[in-house]
């Protein structure tokens, strides 16, 4: 029991030593790259009290990606590099590729590991220390699309699908831009203040759409959606729709 009791204050002691709160700030929530240039830069900032070694890479959805199996048209500069406390650094995004669509927008993500420096030995011999990885949309948007990226959200379609099973709510999106929702929800009205069944957020792709299961049972009262998107700058803008026939 005591062994136990020693051991369970060891971890906890380790755990409180231990840096876990990620040091370098990105300077921005999400990256838009303009086909019409040729690189787009994105500024790191190391607010913590120690360097730290920063690896960066992107890949095209999987979420297991490391830099030597990420897929992707791009080229970074420099890839890894050090950024010393209170010191900030640009990354370099250059476009190499010719695959991306022209006539829709396309979804990459923009991975950056933070890797701290090596405890010294002779501080202590209980701290753990953790690799943070913060993970960005990178969206590359193409010249000439119809319409704007401001006004996809009001071009989607809303509708309740009902089969067998509990009922589903599907978002299809006939703009050429990736629309990203920080909530959704299901109710009676678009006034303000209407209550709402809170659905979650989620993510839908040009021209694609996505299904959302509707906790059930579903009141057929529930006519109107109210939405959150986010827009190109991290922020979030509320919309409401009605649900197709």
């Amino acid at each position: 029991m005591l062994k136990q009791m020693a051991w369970t204050a060891g971890v906890v002691m380790a755990l409180m030593a231990s840096p876990a709160k990620p040091a370098i700030v990105i300077g921005a929530t999400r990256v838009v790259f303009p086909a019409s240039q040729r690189d787009v830069a994105v500024r790191l900032q190391n607010k913590g009290e120690e360097p730290a070694l920063v690896q960066v890479w992107i890949d095209d959805g999987d979420e297991a990606s490391s830099p030597q199996t990420a897929r992707g048209p791009f080229v970074i500069t420099p890839p890894v590099f050090r950024i010393d406390p209170g010191h900030g650094h640009a990354v370099r995004i250059v476009h190499v590729g010719d695959t991306t669509p022209v006539d829709k927008e396309k979804l990459y993500w923009l991975n950056v590991l933070e890797i701290p420096p090596k405890v010294d030995k002779t501080e202590s011999s209980n701290v753990l220390q953790f690799a943070f990885r913060h993970r960005l949309k990178l969206f590359h948007r193409p010249e000439g699309l119809p319409s704007t990226v401001d006004q996809a959200p009001a071009k989607l379609v809303w509708s309740l699908v009902r089969g067998n099973g509990p009922a589903s709510l599907r978002v299809a999106n006939p703009s050429p831009y990736v629309v990203s929702f920080n909530a959704i929800g299901l109710g009676p009205s678009d006034a303000p203040g209407a209550p709402t069944v809170p659905l979650g957020g989620g993510m839908v792709m040009p021209g694609g759409s996505l299904i959302i299961p509707v906790p059930s049972p579903t009141r057929s009262e529930l006519t109107h959606v109210s939405y959150a998107v986010i827009n190109d700058y991290g922020a979030v803008v509320p919309g409401t729709a009605k649900l197709a026939p």
